[in-house]
């Protein structure tokens, strides 16, 4: 770990990027989250965390070093908190800085599981809670969502989008409106500045689950946070002989100690309408065969089993991992059985019972060349047993059983030690009862043959015979499908579309696209069509996505295709549709909002760095299509009651009919547009006693 951690240390160094040089790194992190594992290790975890810490100070860099969630950090460095919430974190010094380096705006997902979501209301209020209590520096992960490509990913399980539900997403689009939401509290902090880094805080209790925390200097400096941790009530609070209204689970930011410029629970940003547009797979012009419409398949069947030569044989089971060393995904275990002809199975025409358990993670059984079963575990508990009934014949029947990974453990205690694979194999169903195969004599073959020929790089293409066809077999197992396509139209970020594929991999141009499982989750309830942002979070709060696929568009970079005679190359386990694999533009469509007259709205003066505030009278809702794009049609506008979400908006009781036209009149045609409420535009008189607000709904093209 030193000769590592020194590698990098020196490379830094050459470049000069530390800021003791004049560079831009201003912290450095060794370890990550030990702590919550080092007890495990008794003694030795603790001395280990002290000579990780010794051992980086030792580099000498000139700036701090951090570890995070180490809860017994030494002196010399400043020890940091993860979490959703870290207002509450204290370091273990009070010279030392409070720092909150992972804010989860998101969670992962792993396949077979729902789409986890944290609204950007509670984003926002963890945030707010933090600098409140006199938090430093604050830094999220994720902030932008990414890719697993190839075989990157982790847990075991994770999905090979990381998008992780944040501000900006996997395919770089800023996710509105989390993204919005969060720049307009940057801003409203950034108002506070010079009271948070001159002032000293004073903290007023202003009810049970009410205070405010208030920041001034000598200069006259005055910045105020004011929260409700109620998870269930708004509230109305006194302050400085103000009024304030808080919305249960809220803060507001006053950076004059006056003027709230912006409160966590009252989402002014646009939500957009993002879709994915599929696109057929075109036959590239560069192909062979130019000039024909159809796009043409090759494909090369695996051989089941041991391909070549068998890598070794051994009585019983091997370790998946230890085996493979992570050169790859898969792992033969192959052995042969031998049927009497005075079974009563046979004779009855029933089927034995093949019952196998395994460490992990995913298995596919053929029995006699013929895919009998498949089975996995899944991202909670990778382990799994199965029992399916399969046909066997007299004589010797053939058991070729295809271990898989699926990502490789990433932490706890001793995890290198997990491992996957069989641990045991029997078919119930003999006369004599149970036929245990464990023992037996195991020929093993890591890899498949096509990694092995490197059928997916271009100077390994022309190591096997393709078989060209123009209707590649469908629900065929262990298949290598190739095709030269055109990159599809337009510029916007792509996702290949592989509903109808069963689980594999895949590549464009030699570069790994990854593993991809449109695995639907088994769970049909549970899923919330809106999320109560209100009380703490976690990652089983907010689910969408129940009986759908975990993962149904894989990411494929714009800078990885070429205009034409791109090859697109999938290796299939078990079975799809390849005629049904599309490219998918992603792409915004429409955009919505909706603000109400009590949401804050303000504009910077000149000379904003002290906490001088411009407050409006009237809120606005903010719409911005995507660039080269503008809004050709207002599908909904109602300023009145309105109710539902974007995408399902209706008139509430309170309506003014002259909402479509106002809208149209300041945004058709138009890039971007802002609609204030004002009475010069609605009505005010309309339901006196109602908080008013104004819902839109528009396309963008």
């Amino acid at each position: 770990m030193e000769k590592f951690t020194t590698f990098i240390v020196n490379l830094m160094k050459q470049e000069k990027l530390f800021a003791s040089q004049g560079g831009p790194i201003i912290l450095a992190q060794v370890e990550n989250e030990y702590g919550y594992y080092e007890s495990a290790y008794g003694e030795a975890g603790k001395r280990y965390a002290m000579w990780a810490a010794s051992m980086a100070v030792s580099q000498n860099i000139g700036v701090p070093w951090i570890m995070c969630q180490q809860f017994d950090a030494p002196d010399t460095v400043i020890d940091t908190c993860n979490s959703f919430y870290c207002d509450q974190f204290k370091p273990l010094s009070p010279n030392k800085p409070k720092i909150w380096t992972e804010n989860w705006p998101g969670w992962f997902k792993t396949f077979g599981s729902r789409d986890p979501h944290r609204p950007p209301e509670d984003v926002a209020f963890s945030v707010a809670r933090f600098f409140q209590k006199g938090g430093s520096v604050q830094n999220y992960y994720m902030y932008h969502g990414g890719t697993n490509f190839g075989r990157t990913s982790g847990g075991p399980f994770i999905t090979t989008s990381y998008d992780y539900d944040a501000p900006i997403d996997e395919y770089g689009l800023p996710r509105f409106p989390k993204w919005g939401h969060l720049k307009e509290l940057h801003g409203a902090i950034k108002l506070c500045e010079h009271a948070l880094l001159n002032g000293e805080p004073t903290h007023m209790s202003l009810g049970p689950s009410q205070e405010a925390d208030v920041y001034t200097d000598s200069t006259g400096a005055c910045a105020a946070f004011i929260s409700n941790t109620d998870e269930k009530n708004d509230k109305t609070v006194e302050f400085r002989n103000a009024s304030y209204h808080l919305p249960a689970w809220s803060v507001s930011i006053l950076p004059d100690c006056k003027n709230v410029v912006f409160n966590t629970a009252k989402v002014r940003a646009q939500t957009t309408v993002v879709e994915m547009v599929a696109e057929d797979l075109q036959p590239s012009v560069a192909s062979p065969d130019k000039g024909v419409k159809a796009l043409k398949w090759e494909i090369f069947v695996e051989k089941v089993g041991v391909w070549g030569e068998a890598d070794f044989i051994k009585n019983g089971f091997v370790d998946h991992i230890n085996t493979t060393k992570d050169v790859t995904d898969y792992l033969w275990y192959t052995t042969s059985i031998f049927v009497r002809e005075n079974e009563a199975f046979l004779k009855k025409g029933s089927q034995p019972v093949l019952f196998i358990e395994s460490k992990g993670h995913a298995l596919h059984a053929f029995v006699n060349q013929k895919l009998e079963a498949s089975a996995s575990g899944n991202g909670t508990n990778p382990p799994f047993k199965f029992k399916k009934p399969v046909s066997l014949k007299a004589g010797k029947n053939e058991i070729a059983l295809l271990s898989m990974t699926v990502g490789l453990q990433n932490a706890g205690s001793f995890y290198e030690w997990v491992g996957a694979g069989l641990t045991s194999v029997k078919i119930e169903g003999f006369n004599n009862g149970t036929v245990d195969l464990s023992s037996n004599a195991w020929t093993y073959k890591i890899g498949l043959q096509g990694e092995h020929l490197g059928l997916y790089k271009s100077d390994g293409m022309d190591n096997v015979n393709w078989l060209s066809t123009p209707e590649p077999p469908k629900e065929q197992a262990l298949t290598w499908y190739k095709a030269i396509v055109d990159a599809p139209p337009g510029d916007e970020p792509i996702g290949l579309d592989m509903i109808r594929m069963g689980k594999g991999l895949a590549w464009l141009n030699g570069e790994e696209i990854g593993r991809y499982w449109p695995w639907k989750s088994s769970v049909h309830d549970k899923c919330v069509k809106e999320c109560d942002y209100r009380g703490k979070f976690m990652p089983d709060k907010c689910f969408t996505g129940c009986g759908e696929p975990t993962q149904r568009w894989y990411h494929i970079p714009r800078s990885w295709f070429k205009p034409s005679g791109n090859i697109l190359v999938i290796f299939e386990e078990k079975g799809g549709d390849p005629t049904k694999i599309s490219f998918s533009r992603r792409k915004t469509s429409g955009v919505c909002a909706v603000v109400a007259e009590d949401y804050p709205s303000f504009e910077l003066e000149p000379g904003h760095e002290n906490g001088n505030v411009s407050t409006k009278n009237n809120a606005a809702i903010f719409l911005n299509c995507p660039k080269n794009t503008q809004i050709s049609t207002v599908k909904f506008a109602s300023f009145g009651t309105p109710t539902g979400t974007c995408g399902s908006y209706s008139k509430g009781e309170c309506h003014d009919p002259k909402s479509i036209s106002v809208v149209e009149k300041m945004c058709l045609n138009k890039n971007e547009c802002a609609i204030e409420l004002t009475e010069e535009n609605f009505s005010k008189v309309l339901c006196p006693d109602a908080t008013k607000k104004l819902a839109v709904e528009a396309v963008c093209s």
